[in-house]
């Protein structure tokens, strides 16, 4: 475990254990706390997954970190947690974990990783990181640059916390620049919807959340399954949102409140997403070339 760079302000009490808090209204500069909220409400709701569903997410998001870049050696930094799922996935493979995130749901994150020992979770957003420079020898931020209103800014104080020759590992909603007009179509389609439903209270919106995961994701995911039953591995990837095709209810219905009950969304293209990652000292930049796009690694 890492010492902390900075005295907590203040400590958020969860049920077997305190964490420390770095954050105020007054001293976040890059932050959305419309989108904040949200996210607290949202694993709040979404606060386990089994270990199953943990395994095959993670496998997709990280299968372009090997054991040469993760491994037992390693400290690594969460930025973004959530609710912890990604910090779980990690936690067996490396030596020690410090997960961080500006909303409330440190107390959803506390709960899932209450029995995992390797791990600390930090009350704080992206430009008060309670660490020293430098300190990681891997940083990750998955699905949480996009929802910050300076994503670059954001990613160079992530890369700032990677030691010489560490490695970064961010993914971010891309802007369907590989898809056809057709496909274009249905996302402005579903971003009109979530410009409304994002404003919605928060009971209300969990509810229809989860009607626009019956209504928006499950004729796409029935799509693919008969696809892929009668062609194989030919044509389905083609289809809006195949990657949920062998996803759990619980995981679409976590992604859909996640889509459609975020206030602050961005979008980027493949050569953005490089050229931040290039202009934040990264070098050796691998993009996935699997589902969720774009999830990319480069070395500092």
């Amino acid at each position: 475990m890492l010492n902390y760079s900075k005295i907590p302000i203040t400590y958020l009490k969860s049920a077997d254990k305190e964490i420390a808090s770095f954050i105020t209204n007054d001293n976040t500069e890059n932050i959305d706390w419309e989108t904040v909220e949200s996210f607290g409400i949202e694993w709040e709701k979404f606060d386990q997954f089994s270990g199953e569903e943990l395994k095959k997410l993670g496998d997709d998001y990280f299968d372009i970190a090997d054991e040469k870049i993760l491994n037992q050696h390693s400290y690594v930094l969460d930025v973004g947690c959530g609710s912890g799922r990604w910090t779980m996935y990690v936690a067996n493979k490396v030596k020690f974990v410090e997960a961080i995130d500006p909303s409330k749901a440190v107390l959803s994150a506390a709960k899932l990783l209450n029995k995992v020992e390797n791990v600390r979770i930090s009350h704080t957003d992206v430009s008060n990181i309670p660490f020293e420079k430098e300190s990681f020898d891997f940083v990750f931020s998955l699905g949480v640059l996009h929802h910050i209103p300076d994503t670059k800014d954001a990613m160079r104080k992530c890369v700032e916390m990677i030691k010489k020759d560490g490695y970064f590992l961010v993914y971010l909603y891309y802007d369907f620049e590989n898809r056809s007009v057709l496909f274009k179509f249905i996302f402005h389609l579903s971003n009109s919807v979530r410009k409304v439903t994002s404003n919605f209270p928060a009971g209300i919106k969990k509810l229809v959340c989860d009607l626009l995961a019956v209504i928006f994701y499950m004729p796409f995911i029935l799509l693919t399954k008969i696809v892929k039953l009668f062609t194989g591995e030919r044509f389905y990837k083609m289809i809006p949102l195949f990657w949920y095709h062998d996803k759990t209810w619980n995981v679409i219905r976590n992604d859909a409140l996640d889509r459609f009950g975020t206030p602050l969304e961005q979008r980027f293209n493949k050569a953005q997403i490089k050229s931040m990652m290039e202009s934040c000292g990264l070098r050796e930049i691998t993009f996935s070339e699997n589902a969720p796009y774009w999830h990319a690694i480069g070395k500092k």
